[in-house]
């Protein structure tokens, strides 16, 4: 295991849930591209017609939080 990673093992899952949140950010602010299994896309599109369809529920990323208690 990475050196870095044991250290992250030790932190409180709202820390570590931070740190995901954060390295998700970078990827996408960075432009990184990793291949997308099928049936990954094919629930994202589906998620997405959904939303386009009923715009009411969506969320934003702070209410998700707060909704799962780290806010």
């Amino acid at each position: 295991m990475h050196p870095v990673v044991e250290q992250l093992r030790h932190l409180p899952i709202d820390e570590k849930l931070r740190i995901v949140e954060e390295l998700w950010d970078d990827i996408e602010a960075t432009g990184g591209r990793f291949p997308l299994p099928a049936w990954h896309r094919s629930i994202a599109e589906s998620r997405a017609a959904e939303l386009d369809a009923n715009h009411a529920r969506a969320i934003t990323r702070d209410e998700l939080w707060r909704s799962v208690g780290l806010r």
